[in-house]
C-alpha cells in the first residue's frame, strides 16, 4: 500500500463530508427540522455540495506532502496564502481573515504572526485539526512522526497548544484508521471505538482535547449522537476542544462504513461542516469511499484538478 493512497483517500472523505455538512446550514434556522430529517437520513437538496476553508486548507496540506514527503512550515504558509488569496470566499474564520493575507505576503510572517491572534495567545480554534487528516493517514506507519508533523503543520496557523493537540488527535486518529485498512499489514486487531480513542488520547498533549477524549472513550455502548453532542461538544464554540472529541467519537464508531459516520456526526448539528469534514478525513483513511451512494458523488463538488497531478509524482 502506498502512502499517499490512505492520504488521498483520507482527502476525498474530508472533503466529502465538507460539502454535505455545509448543506446542512440553511435548515439550521429550524434546528427540529435539521435533526429530523437527519435522523431520517434524507439527503439534503441537489448539489453542488461546495467545499468549505476545511477543505481549501486541507488541499494546501496534502500539495506540500506530496512535494516534500514533510511539512514545511514555510511552504505551508505560502501554499495556505495562495490558497485564500485565490478564493476568499471558503468561510474562513475570523483569525485566518487576519492571517492569511500576512501569509500570502510574508510566508515566513507566520512565526510572529500566528501568535499575535487572539490577544496573542494564539488561536485555539478547530482549524488545525479540521484539515489534518490526511496527513495522519499519510504518516501511518510511524504514529510517533504523524503526531510531529500534524504539530508542525498546526503551528502555521495555531499557535495555542490547543489548536496543536486538536490537530495532533485527528492525525493519529488518521493514521490508526489508515493501518486498519483491509491490505495494509498488522500485526494484530486494529483498534476501534474506545479503544481507538483512549489510545489518541494517550499519545495527544495534555489539556482540554485530551480530556474530551477521555470522556469520549468512556461513554457507554449505545449512546445517541445527540447525547455525545451535548457532552462532548459540537463545534459551536469553534474550539478544539469543543470539536474534536465528538467528530472522533463518531469516526471510531464508524469505521467500517464513511456513510454512517457522516450522518451519526450530523445529528450533533453545530459546526457540522467541519466535523463532518474531521470524521469524514478519518475514516476514509480506512475506507476510501467505498460505501458512498453514487449520488452522493455526483453532488460533490470536485477536488481541483492539480491533486491528480500530485498524485501521479508521488507515485514515482
Amino acid at each position: 500500500m502506498t502512502t499517499f493512497s490512505a492520504a488521498r483517500d483520507a482527502l476525498e472523505g474530508l472533503a466529502l463530508g465538507d460539502g454535505f455538512g455545509e448543506r446542512w446550514f440553511p435548515l439550521f434556522r429550524s434546528p427540529k427540522d435539521a435533526f429530523e430529517q437527519i435522523r431520517a437520513r434524507r439527503t439534503p437538496e441537489e448539489g453542488p455540495w461546495h467545499w468549505t476553508d476545511d477543505t481549501a486548507m486541507a488541499l494546501s496540506v496534502y500539495g506540500v506532502l506530496t512535494a516534500y514527503d514533510a511539512v514545511h512550515q514555510d511552504r505551508l504558509a505560502q501554499a495556505f496564502g495562495a490558497g485564500y488569496r485565490a478564493d476568499t470566499g471558503r468561510g474562513y474564520g475570523h483569525g485566518m481573515h487576519l492571517l492569511l493575507p500576512k501569509l500570502a505576503e510574508e510566508p515566513g510572517s507566520w512565526r510572529t504572526a500566528a501568535r499575535e491572534l487572539f490577544d496573542g495567545q494564539g488561536s485555539l480554534g478547530n482549524g488545525a485539526a479540521m484539515r489534518v487528516a490526511p496527513l495522519g493517514a499519510w504518516f501511518h506507519t510511524d504514529l510517533d512522526e504523524a503526531a510531529e508533523q500534524a504539530a508542525l503543520s498546526a503551528e502555521v496557523t495555531h499557535a495555542h497548544p490547543e489548536g496543536v493537540a486538536g490537530a495532533v488527535a485527528v492525525a493519529l486518529a488518521a493514521a490508526l484508521a489508515a493501518r486498519a485498512r483491509p491490505s495494509a499489514p498488522r500485526s494484530g486487531p486494529a483498534p476501534a471505538g474506545p479503544e481507538l480513542l483512549a489510545e489518541v488520547a494517550a499519545r495527544t498533549p495534555e489539556g482540554a482535547v485530551r480530556n474530551g477524549l477521555h470522556r469520549a472513550a468512556e461513554l457507554p455502548a449505545g449512546t445517541e449522537p445527540w447525547r455525545a453532542a451535548d457532552l462532548l461538544g459540537n463545534g459551536q464554540k469553534i474550539r478544539a476542544s469543543d470539536t474534536v472529541p465528538f467528530a472522533l467519537w463518531s469516526a471510531a464508531h464508524h469505521l467500517d462504513s464513511l456513510t454512517d459516520a457522516l450522518w451519526t456526526t450530523a445529528e450533533g448539528l453545530g459546526d457540522v461542516d467541519t466535523t463532518c469534514a474531521i470524521t469524514g478525513g478519518v475514516v476514509a483513511a480506512r475506507t476510501g469511499l467505498a460505501d458512498v451512494p453514487p449520488s452522493w458523488l455526483a453532488c460533490r463538488e470536485p477536488l481541483p484538478d492539480w491533486v491528480a497531478r500530485a498524485d501521479a509524482e508521488a507515485a514515482r
